[in-house]
This record gives structure tokens, sequence and C-alpha cells, in this order.
């Protein structure tokens, strides 16, 4: 049989005494995870599917410290090539979604599906097409970028964009 606190002992916990046979629930003033940074996660790419000049994948954050840190919301994304790091194009566009934030706790994951598009789409001349490398990978409110390996074809051209990628989610 469970006991429920009577009202006397309901303001006792909430004056912040204890009473023997009674927990309370975490308190308001308990800390909350610290932010998420590339020490705790790191990222990679998981293609998927293609149709109509497009390439379906997502990027995969994954937490692997040995504690849990908060994150959401829409990181950064850019194809570099060159062997150097150099931003091919224009960055990738946000698509709209849901934002929220994530207690990502060790060994979870976090997915931002990306569409890609073809860059042989685009007429040579307009699209100036370059050898990419892979990603540039920034993390929601991170400020250094982590690589992640994919070749493909970029365009110079930073008016053509060739990326898109939805807010960070679970899988």
């Amino acid at each position: 049989m469970k006991l429920l606190p009577t009202a006397a002992a309901l303001g006792v916990l909430a004056a912040g005494l204890t009473v023997p046979g009674v927990t309370a629930g975490p308190t308001a003033g308990a800390a909350a995870p610290a932010p998420c940074t590339n020490a705790e996660l790191t990222a990679s790419y998981h293609g998927g599917d293609a149709a109509m000049s497009h390439r379906y994948g997502r990027i995969v954050l994954k937490n692997v410290s040995d504690h849990p840190c908060r994150t959401g919301g829409y990181g950064g994304l850019s194809y570099v090539g060159g062997g150097d790091g150099t931003q091919i194009g224009a960055p990738a566009e946000r698509t709209p979604g849901r934002v929220r934030t994530f207690v990502v706790r060790p060994g979870q994951r976090l997915v931002s599906p990306v569409s890609e598009t073809d860059a042989t789409a685009y007429p040579k001349r307009r699209c100036r097409p370059a050898h990419v490398d892979g990603f540039r990978v920034y993390l929601p409110n991170e400020t250094r970028s982590q690589y992640v390996e994919h070749p493909t074809t970029g365009c110079r051209r930073h008016r053509i964009h060739l990326l898109e990628h939805k807010p960070y989610r679970r899988p």
C-alpha cells in the first residue's frame, strides 16, 4: 500500500525540509545538463534513397561522452573541398520543421534529415562544378565545426543551393 503525504508533509517538503518516507521530485533549482559541444557529440552521415536528381540522408550526432548534454534546433552544414576545408558553394538551407531541445544521454543519437540536389542538374557554366571532400558540420550553438567525409560534386556558385536540412530530432 502506497502512503500519500499529508498536507502538513507537503508544506514541509515545499520548505525544503525532509520527512521520512516522503520523497520530492526534481526541484526547481535542479541544474539542467550543460549544452552539448564537439567534445560530447560526434557527427556522421548516413545516406539513404535517391530520386529525381536528389539524394536523401541524415547527419547523425552521437553522444560519445559519459554524461548527458542538451542541444536541439538547427546546426550548420556545408560542402567542403580542395583538401583544405574550403567551403564549396552555398551553405545548407534550413527546411522548416519543429525546433525542440533534447537531453542526449551517453550513446544516444539525434538526426537532421538532409536533401542534396545533384550538381549535374545545372548547366556547367552556371554551376561551376567542384569536387567535394565532405561536409562541414556545426552542432547547434557551437562555433567550431566537425568534418564528415562525403565525396560528391558541388557547385562553386553561391546562388545555387544544393543542400537542405531539417532541425535535429530523435531517430
